[in-house]
């Protein structure tokens, strides 16, 4: 699915998406041609997202992409910098939520709907996803409070200031079932340690997926990691979905094909 080919990404030095190599796994030690002879340029990172693009967009969908992505985009800073959460809005808000690989964009905008005294983040580099809440914003009336990063999300885990999030959302992620893919897979030590440096005390981590291998990969990392509390004491609290976690037509997909979401929180720890 267009979300869980998006999201997966780890922390890693501010380097565009753009120049990641095609399949992502090269690990470059010398110039190519070169003998060796000089300094190794640094490893690019790994990919772990998919496809950037699905079914040609209809006129209206780019008219949308081409008016209102401009304004609603995030620039990112220079690699060391950091963003100012309090001047990304046209309004203020009280706190900044993030939802890494936001897929279609219904869990976003209902949040956001819901909420609209917070702003979100929201990234994403499936266009055709991408314009699915660019649609979603207009008719909702939230472009005071929404921005979308349209790039790798580690850029984004990268650039945020300590302590500086409320909540942050990665729901049913691309599990990369293949073993030889388990190293694209999101939910990893290293994401979660960034996670960990951005979210406030008490502020909360929530994943979802419908693969059992990954759920098994998710609760073997997440609920041993220093920073985080898992928060379910009794299976239907992480078989069923709370109220206020909205559906997505993913959790839908996967109810139809037989699959059982899992809904985990997490609450990061006082430091």
């Amino acid at each position: 699915s267009p979300t869980a080919a998006s999201p997966g990404k780890r922390p890693t030095s501010q380097t565009s998406s753009s120049a990641l190599s095609k399949d992502g796994d090269a690990d470059v030690t010398e110039e190519p041609g070169g003998g060796g002879g000089g300094p190794a340029p640094p490893a690019r990172p790994r990919t772990l997202y998919g496809r950037r693009r699905g079914r040609r967009l209809r006129a209206g969908q780019r008219d949308v992409r081409d008016t209102l992505l401009p304004q609603l985009r995030l620039t990112l800073p220079q690699p060391g910098e950091r963003i100012g959460p309090a001047s990304l809005f046209s309004r203020p808000v009280k706190d900044l939520w993030i939802e890494i690989g936001f897929g279609g964009g219904e869990h976003l905008a209902a949040q956001a709907e819901a909420h609209p005294a917070i702003g979100f983040i929201g990234c994403e580099v499936f266009e055709n996803g991408v314009v699915k809440l660019l649609g979603e914003i207009a008719r909702r009336n939230l472009a005071d409070t929404v921005r979308i990063l349209t790039d790798d999300a580690r850029l984004l885990l990268a650039a945020l200031p300590d302590a500086s999030v409320g909540r942050a959302f990665v729901l049913f992620p691309d599990p990369w079932p293949k073993q030889r893919h388990h190293k694209r897979r999101f939910v990893s030590t290293p994401t979660l340690d960034a996670l960990a440096r951005i979210l406030r005390d008490g502020a909360e981590l929530r994943l979802a997926t419908d693969d059992v291998d990954y759920l098994r990969w998710m609760l073997e990392r997440a609920t041993v990691h220093p920073s985080f509390e898992w928060l379910a004491e009794r299976p239907a609290d992480w078989r069923e979905r709370p109220a206020d976690w909205p559906q997505t037509r993913y959790e839908t997909k996967a109810v139809l094909a037989g699959r059982r979401p899992a809904f985990l929180r997490l609450r990061r720890l006082p430091r």
